[in-house]
């Protein structure tokens, strides 16, 4: 009977063992959703309890290998295979997958895998973890191994990615304590053999160990800690990489930061919430402006002085002269997130008033355009208030019509370029604007030149410069590759090349939109939620006699300002338009008159001059109709003929011009007619694997492998051309049916 309670006691023990081990191997799955791409984590984790629950029970591997393969094929089936369970067209599919990840792997571009095979992959993985914590717990007898390797690997991701691990720790601390206080009791009753049954094992040993375990993790939770004694090693490590040169390669929380001195490196999404506005329309939220370009960031030239301002006082940021630009007062209430490490003020374009604050004084910088709330002259990082502000409207033709005689000190100011800036530089821009007569049209050809020529937004893989390198030529000829800060900054130095007043400002986009809020006088608000993720930067050009236009050359970014055609215009196009048509019809009066004269002379009756009007009429509506028709079938059916036309051309002659149309039709087509839109900052890669998720196929993934490989590489005499082109005719088939 003893060795009968000792077995079943030690059946329970391995249980209690297995499941406190799941839950600290659950630690590490949960941050992947947030720090990585990994979708659908809960298949993961029941996959995980599957192979948990097969090693504890320990059958024979004929038996435990077969059913965690099973589990394996059910789970990548329900996610990724379009095939019927197990047929012979499945594992075709299967197949094809291997063939393909296999070339990929064997030729280093692990970054190409597809989802199916990463998945499986990552089963694999687990299926190996459960074996590893099965021979760690109960064999070994190494607990204190995996819980220090749990709690490692937690505070990393807590301290260098966007992960908050506050919570996750509390929980690991308390299965920990939990699992070895356990271990240590069952050692004491082995090694003093000790038989304790029923209600005593509970009263005299686990009992107290649970109530231990709770009321330390308890006090731990609540009771007061002193500050952080170490500085974050993060900006040490930021600085460290950024000396070493274009290979290293810094990685940063995404968000607001006053330091700009060192741009570049890699940034890590920060979805926390910053702040949320009411107001009628999206707008950029400023915060400052910098004017210095340094070859590495920017900086100011003249920190400026600040002036104080009461609540009650229009504030003196003003970006655009108002008696020259139409405006429309607004208003905006804004609540900040406790999250919110900055006191600057958050306003939009063209900032009147700040009320309902709770600070006494406005510190505001005209340098700078930096605003700063104090409170009792300290700063104070406001809760909440609201602004009232003077939304302006920019006319294109006003625009276009400015003078480029500038100011003398916007000229000096706003045209600084550091002397180390390459040649090429200047030179690209000038061939940019060189067909340009005025100032807003070469900006805008500036603008488009990053949305037309094969720029991609990216937050990852991006190069820092090294000690001879500058910023912006960087990723003007070399990397082409960047996000906000890359794309902002390459074009106010390249206006400054081509003699234009520009800027680079700070603060955050338009954020999403979340709900809808009605004032107390009865109008309508949209409410935006602004993120860590929503940090920008963008551009500020200089017009003589308007002010400062904002500009976005972003990729994947919308300009957040009102600009509009002037009425004016379209009544003088429709005047022209009408006089054009009167002239004509001048032209032909005399004709028809000398027509009418001859047909009366040949006695042509009034009768037959009708018939024939009539049947000139007839023949006129037919013609119209039979043109109305047509157009209506070009347009409806235009991506199938398109489609037609493309390929013709592809066939004709592969290259990379006619691949990168083709490619850009592809995308259009998908998204016109399969409701499958590239979005917004999304790159081609996360774009392709959508695209292939929603075909399940690797179809789109290949075409912008090859894509981007000629591309960036130019290399078109190795492209598998007749492979790229039946790529590219699958997908507009699939986007078409």
């Amino acid at each position: 009977m003893a060795s009968k309670d000792i077995d079943k006691r030690k059946r329970i023990y391995t249980a209690i063992l297995y499941i406190c081990g799941f839950l600290l191997f659950l630690e590490w799955l949960r941050p992947l959703e947030q720090i990585t791409d990994t979708g659908n984590i809960a298949m993961f984790i029941v996959y995980t309890a599957f192979c948990f629950l097969l090693s504890y029970l320990q059958w024979p591997w004929y038996m435990a290998t077969p059913l965690k393969l099973a589990g394996m094929a059910f789970i990548l089936d329900s996610m990724f295979m379009p095939q019927r369970f197990f047929s012979p067209a499945w594992f075709q599919y299967l197949w094809e997958h291997v063939q393909y990840n296999a070339e990929v792997m064997l030729s280093y571009q692990f970054w190409e895998m597809t989802p199916l095979f990463r998945s499986f992959l990552f089963l694999l993985l687990l299926w190996l973890m459960s074996y590893l914590v099965y021979y760690w717990f109960v064999v070994a007898k190494r607990i204190s191994f995996f819980v220090i390797l749990t709690f490692v690997y937690l505070t990393v991701l807590d301290t260098f990615t966007a992960f908050d691990g506050k919570i996750p720790i509390v929980r690991a601390f308390l299965v920990s304590l939990l699992v070895m206080g356990l271990s240590s009791m069952m050692k004491e009753l082995e090694r003093e053999s000790i038989s304790l049954k029923g209600k005593r094992l509970y009263r005299a040993w686990l009992l107290p160990l649970i109530v231990l375990v709770f009321s330390s993790t308890v006090i731990g939770y609540t009771a007061p800690k002193r500050t952080p004694q170490w500085p974050d090693p993060v900006p040490f490590i930021q600085k460290a990489a950024s000396n070493m040169g274009g290979s290293g390669n810094t990685v940063q929380k995404v968000g607001y930061g006053t330091d700009d001195t060192q741009l570049g490196g890699s940034f890590v999404q920060d979805n926390t919430p910053v702040f949320q506005a009411a107001a009628k329309n999206e707008h950029y939220w400023r915060i400052e402006t910098k004017d210095t370009y340094t070859g590495k960031g920017w900086v100011n030239s003249d920190e400026g002085t600040f002036e104080e301002y009461d609540p009650n006082s229009t504030l003196p940021i003003q970006t655009y002269e108002e008696e020259n630009v139409e405006t429309t007062e607004q208003d905006a209430t804004i609540s900040m997130e406790d999250g919110a490490s900055f006191s600057r003020l958050v306003y939009p374009y063209d900032v009147q008033k700040v009320k309902q604050s709770g600070a006494d004084a406005f510190q505001v910088n005209t340098t700078t355009d930096v605003i700063q709330p104090e409170k009792n002259g300290e700063q104070l990082q406001l809760e909440g208030y609201k602004v009232e502000y003077v939304q302006p409207s920019f006319s294109y033709q006003q625009l276009r019509e400015a003078s480029e005689e500038d100011p003398d000190d916007i000229e000096e100011r706003y045209t600084q370029l550091p002397d180390s800036l390459p040649g090429r530089v200047k030179t690209l821009s000038e061939n940019l604007v060189k067909d340009e007569e005025n100032r807003y049209d070469k900006a805008r050809a500036i603008e488009e030149h990053f949305t037309n020529t094969g720029f991609e937004y990216d937050t990852e893989g991006i190069p820092v410069p090294g000690e001879n390198e500058d910023y912006v030529d960087q990723f003007l000829f070399d990397s082409r590759v960047g996000y906000c800060d890359n794309f902002s900054s390459s074009m106010v130095v390249m206006l400054r090349s081509v003699g234009i007043p520009a800027r680079w400002a700070k603060g955050f986009t338009g954020g999403e939109e979340i709900d809808t809020a009605t004032k107390e006088d009865g109008e309508e608000y949209t409410v935006y939620e602004v993120t860590s993720s929503n940090a920008h930067s963008w551009v500020e050009v200089y017009f003589p006699d308007i002010g400062w236009v904002p500009f976005e050359p972003t990729k994947g970014f919308g300009n957040h300002t009102d600009f509009y055609l002037e009425e004016e215009t379209e009544e003088e196009e429709d005047s022209e338009v009408s006089e054009d048509l009167e002239e004509s019809l001048n032209q032909e009066g005399p004709d028809k008159e000398e027509l009418t004269e001859d047909q009366m002379e040949d006695g042509t009756s009034d009768e037959a001059i009708g018939s024939t009007s009539i049947l000139k009429s007839v023949w006129f509506w037919v013609m119209a109709g039979g043109l109305v028709l047509t157009s209506f079938l070009l347009y409806r059916y235009r991506f199938h003929w398109l489609f037609y036309f493309y390929k013709k051309r592809f066939y004709r002659n592969p290259n990379k011009d006619n691949y990168e149309a083709a490619y850009h039709f592809l995308m259009k087509a998908l998204a016109a007619k399969a409701g499958m839109a590239r979005g917004e900052g999304q790159t081609l890669r996360e774009y392709a694997r959508e695209v292939d998720q929603n075909f399940q196929s690797r179809d789109m993934g290949m075409l912008t492998h090859y894509y981007e490989r000629l591309l960036y590489r130019g290399d078109e005499a190795n492209q598998p051309w007749q492979k790229v082109t039946e790529l590219w005719e699958n997908l507009i088939k699939k986007a078409l049916s």
